[in-house]
């Protein structure tokens, strides 16, 4: 049985078959179950003359960004903890990829589950790659794609 096992979610219908998941493993009360959310900041583009009010307009997203993954934060380990399960919640600002390598590493986190979106057609994950590709080479770890069963895969 995983003793520590991370979930990233970001409110989205993928990201809760996640959640959903983690549920149906049933790890029991002992296990640590990590919930991330990770705002992942607006890229911005300072050039010259522009700068000042490009700064204040990715701060402003940048803040309204946060305040709505912690409402999805709240709402996902309620769900977890209503499921019996204990729970750590954890906001972090950056790259999602790099943030679940970073906490993997220093959690010794066993399982890292992920929601997997069946939206985009095969072509555009194989040419532009996706998450769960890029995740399964930097973690050293088990990682669990959980899909929802609701939909059908497009083709």
């Amino acid at each position: 049985m995983y003793r520590k096992i991370l979930v990233a979610y970001n409110g989205t219908a993928e990201s809760r078959s996640a959640l959903e998941e983690c549920v149906r493993l049933a790890p029991g009360s002992s296990a640590e179950i990590h919930l991330l959310v990770v705002v992942n900041p607006p890229p911005s583009l300072l050039v010259g003359e522009y700068a000042a009010a490009a700064i204040i307009n990715v701060e402003e997203e940048l803040i309204a960004e946060k305040q709505k993954m912690e409402r999805e934060l709240a709402d996902g380990k309620t769900l977890l903890t209503a499921a019996g399960l204990s729970v750590v919640a954890h906001l972090e600002v950056g790259e999602p990829v790099n943030i679940i390598k970073e906490l993997v590493e220093k959690l010794k986190i066993e399982l890292v589950i992920v929601g997997h979106s069946r939206h985009k057609p095969w072509a555009m994950r194989w040419w532009r790659g996706s998450i769960d590709a890029v995740l399964v080479e930097k973690i050293r770890c088990s990682l669990l794609v959980a899909a929802d069963p609701q939909r059908s895969p497009q083709k």
